[in-house]
């Protein structure tokens, strides 16, 4: 019997492996940016197109690569960052394990164009599925330009998984974000198709956030800084109140080394123990120094999980520096003494002789119960009435408390079986309440109805949730939304992230009555909002909180496009436990309930009509 076991072929070998180190164009950009800053550039330009599929292409200006190197940096496990087995434990740079360029080289079309500042000639490399079809010598700028060309061209089952270009971009501006948050002494600019996303250009961390996220933000952030003989830690963290519902805005960085890291997440969420909202999740940027000998990181190839040596003292120093942060911010405000408006000023000196005593004047013969025993002397009618209107008394109290023959005939429905013995007028009188019936509240919530088995129970928010949801499916479906114009358009400022997202669901935004045309890079323009919104709505708070349940329902319910988007504003438009309804606006929403596809079950998948029989409230009263 022959040998069955033999060596992969190079090219097949570096396919297996970009499997796991470029998963999307996303992947293909983080290696390509950290490859730029491991060689010391302190300008990186990125440039794409098609959301990368078509084009990738950073330029830097670090040390770039002798003619040896250009040709060598395509090969397996070729790296400049490691020498010999220890050097594992010593790693600051970004890549060691030299298989990315020869991953990305075995599943497109790479062009490389590189010289270093001493030598006259530069390099230009052309590579195509892990073969160089060229190498040639060519004048060219110091520093680096890598161009990877058509992803995945040779694996059309990995192409056609790629998601839209508006989710692939939404990736590639999450892994540029982080980058750039670890890296803010260093100018960074994001092309796509022609646009300049971001222009990013060497300041301090705050700076950086505030560029990346908003000006908004500015105004959110509060320092983090401890150090102590194990790590030091410093960075900023979100203000409780700007909590979001949605993740996303959550970054470690180790050594400047993006990480996700449930265990160290959970030291900042128990620093925040209650004074966050429920199922809320705030802002933090924390950058974690360590020693390199004290951790593992080549646990993975994307290089985001980290081992540590002692991870629970970590987690004690992490959760005490969150803590005294957030107890400056909320315990202890600090006095500006040097102010114009200090207490200082606001003492007036004058001459001893100048001061005067103040001096109160009072009438001794007056008597503050003589109106009171004029009154019981007196008692005149005149008299007797001004008081009852001063006191607020009503004056048909006394037909408070007679019970009308209509309340009358709306109790007898009460008693199941019952023959009321009541004339003509009376029934007459309970027709005319069953057209006007009436309705209460339970603590502004719950909408209490009377039923001839017993009474219902409405969750009021999950059904004007459950009725705004199937008319917004039924908007997006007909294409049928109305809108209000406003009276002055308003800006909305969105993250980049954010930006792209709302490009996506443009289309369906507008179906459903919001009128919005970008402006800018980040910016759209408010011209119009749902007519069914009503008025006095806040066009940035609505169109920021649709944008992040839209974002939780995708990421936890799996949802199509349409039906998150109906639910999202469904959920922001219905009204809010706490607000009072009056008998017409309750029997409305009652109606409008039963008129729906599904009129028990709220959107979430919970009942919305909870019936209690008079069977089982006689059986409490322990009643046969």
């Amino acid at each position: 019997m022959s040998d069955i076991i033999q060596l992969l072929p190079d090219s097949v070998a570096n396919q297996i492996a970009a499997g796991e180190v470029v998963q999307r164009p996303a992947s293909a950009v983080k290696e390509l940016v950290e490859n730029a800053i491991d060689a010391g550039a302190d300008k990186i330009k990125l440039i794409v197109k098609d959301a990368g599929k078509s084009l990738i292409q950073v330029i830097d200006n670090g040390c770039g690569m002798s003619i040896t190197d250009a040709r060598l940096c395509f090969e397996r496990h070729a790296t400049s960052k490691i020498r010999k087995a220890e050097d594992l434990f010593a790693i600051r740079t970004m890549g060691f394990r030299g298989e990315a360029m020869a991953s990305i080289a075995a599943i497109a079309q790479v062009e490389l164009k590189t010289r270093r500042i001493e030598d006259e000639l530069g390099t230009v490399v052309d590579i195509e599925s892990s073969k160089v079809m060229s190498q040639q010598p060519e004048a060219l700028p110091s520093g680096t330009s890598i161009s990877v060309k058509n992803l995945f061209y040779n694996i059309p089952a990995r192409r056609n998984f790629l998601k839209s270009n508006s989710v692939e971009m939404r990736h590639i501006i999450d892994e540029f974000q982080r980058i750039a948050l670890a890296h803010p002494e260093i100018f960074f600019s994001l092309h796509s198709d022609g646009n300049e996303l971001f222009h990013l250009p060497s300041e301090t961390l705050k700076q950086r956030i505030v560029h990346l996220f908003g000006n908004s933000y500015n105004q959110r952030l509060v320092p983090v800084e401890e150090e102590t003989s194990i790590i030091s830690i410093k960075g900023f963290i979100g203000k409780p109140e700007y909590a979001k519902k949605t993740r996303g805005e959550q970054f470690f960085f180790v050594n400047n080394r993006f990480v996700r890291d449930p265990y160290l997440n959970h030291a900042v969420m128990n620093a925040y123990e209650e004074i966050l909202p429920a199922e809320a999740y705030p802002l933090y940027v924390l950058f974690i120094d360590i020693d390199p000998a004290k951790i593992d990181i080549n646990v993975h190839p994307t290089k985001t999980e980290i081992k540590y040596e002692d991870d629970k003292a970590i987690y004690a120093i992490l959760r005490s520096a969150i803590k005294r942060s957030i107890g400056r911010y909320n315990i202890a405000p600090t006095l500006d003494f040097d102010q114009e408006t200090s207490f200082a000023n606001l003492i007036t000196t004058k001459p001893l002789e100048e001061i005067q005593a103040p001096t109160i004047s009072f009438n001794p013969d007056f008597n503050p119960f003589e109106d009171i025993k004029s009154y019981s002397k007196s008692r005149s009618s005149a008299y007797a009435e001004g008081f009852e209107k001063k006191a607020g008394i009503p004056q048909n109290w006394d037909t408070l408390y007679q019970i009308t023959e209509q309340e009358t005939a709306e109790q007898l429905p009460l008693i199941p079986d019952a023959e009321p013995a009541v004339s003509n007028n009376v029934a007459k009188i309970a027709k005319t309440a069953d057209a006007t019936k009436q309705f209460f509240q339970l603590h502004n919530r719950f909408i209490v109805s009377q039923i001839h088995s017993g009474f219902m129970l409405i969750d009021q928010q999950a059904a004007h949730e459950r009725i705004l949801f199937e008319h917004y499916m039924a908007q997006l479906e007909n294409n049928q939304g109305s809108s209000q114009q406003s009276l002055f358009p308003q800006t909305v400022e969105l993250s980049a992230a954010d930006f792209a997202l709302m490009e996506d669901i443009l289309p369906e935004i507008q179906t459903l009555g919001f009128q919005l045309r970008p402006f800018g890079k980040t910016t759209f323009i408010v011209d119009g909002i749902p007519a069914d919104l009503g008025a006095g709505m806040n066009e940035t708070k609505i169109l920021e909180q649709l944008l992040e349940d839209f974002k939780n329902n995708k990421d936890t319910l799996q949802l199509g496009k349409r039906e998150n988007l109906a639910r999202s504003l469904a959920k922001n438009a219905a009204i809010k436990p706490g607000a009072s309804l009056d008998n017409q606006e309750m029997a409305e929403l009652i109606d409008n309930l039963f008129a729906t596809e599904s009129p028990s079950i709220s959107i979430h998948g919970k009942p919305i009509v909870v019936t209690i029989t008079l069977q089982e409230l006689l059986e409490r009263f322990n009643k046969n």
